[in-house]
């Protein structure tokens, strides 16, 4: 039995002192939550208020992203050993944001997702189709040009370490949601994916989470569906209640 899943994605928002008011409220929220994981994602500035925050919680600190290298003179740029020093756990890989604005490849997203697993981090690696793919019928291509970029050539057991993120960029920030059946049907590819690259085990045990203007309002009916794994939130995992309210559909 898979475990579920809920990861937040600030994205840039809050500050220091915004994150622990978050947490205040959130914290006693989801005290008593067992049935799933749960992650959340401040940006740099924030993650050791994050971290310092949830102590003592079962909440997991995610990073939105970092760089592949341990260190150098790479101006800018925060190493996986980094984050993890700071109290992280998780990171998220390749988010289509990254990918449109800053450039980021399948192969880089495979470079920064060998360095977290390095750092002993958990990667959440993010994959998805534009509108425009998936209205060209090329939705399942993408998702296995994405899928066999980020795991070139890692082992089974590297591959047993990581999370997949199914994240149509249509649906990211948009108000749209895709169906829970084509939610479901993207999440079913790239357990074939896994399967067919890395074992009937891995694949079985492989947690895929759904993201994409998830709200308190449809997280039952996506999670309803055998093939989601939890969900990625970004917009609406800024609010605790509206958050834990997901957190505990």
């Amino acid at each position: 039995m898979r475990r579920p899943v809920i990861a937040g994605n600030w994205k840039m928002y809050k500050t220091q002192a915004e994150t622990r008011e978050f947490f205040q409220v959130f914290n006693p929220l989801v005290s008593a939550t067992k049935h799933c994981e749960i992650v959340v994602g401040p940006p740099f500035t924030a993650l050791a208020a994050a971290v310092e925050s949830a102590r003592g919680t079962a909440i997991a600190i995610a990073a939105q992203n970092a760089f592949w290298e341990p260190e150098g003179a790479f101006t800018g740029e925060v190493s996986m050993q980094m984050i993890a020093d700071v109290g992280c756990r998780a990171v998220i890989l390749g988010h289509s944001e990254r990918r449109r604005y800053f450039g980021e490849t399948d192969a880089s997203v495979n470079r920064k997702l060998k360095a977290a697993l390095a750092a002993n981090l958990q990667p959440i690696v993010c994959v998805g189709e534009t509108l425009e793919e998936r209205e060209a019928g090329r939705a399942e291509r993408v998702l296995n040009t994405q899928f066999l970029g980020a795991t070139a050539a890692l082992t089974t057991a590297e591959f047993s370490r990581i999370l997949f993120a199914y994240e149509p960029v249509w649906a990211i920030g948009t108000g749209r949601t895709a169906t829970p059946e084509t939610a479901s049907a993207s999440h079913a590819c790239l357990r074939c994916l896994a399967k067919e690259h890395f074992g009937e085990e891995n694949a079985s045990s492989l947690r895929i989470l759904y993201g994409g203007s998830v709200r308190p309002d449809n997280i039952r009916s996506l999670m309803a569906q055998e093939e989601i794994d939890g969900a990625l939130v970004g917009g609406a995992s800024l609010d605790p209640q509206s958050f834990s309210s997901i957190v505990n559909f």
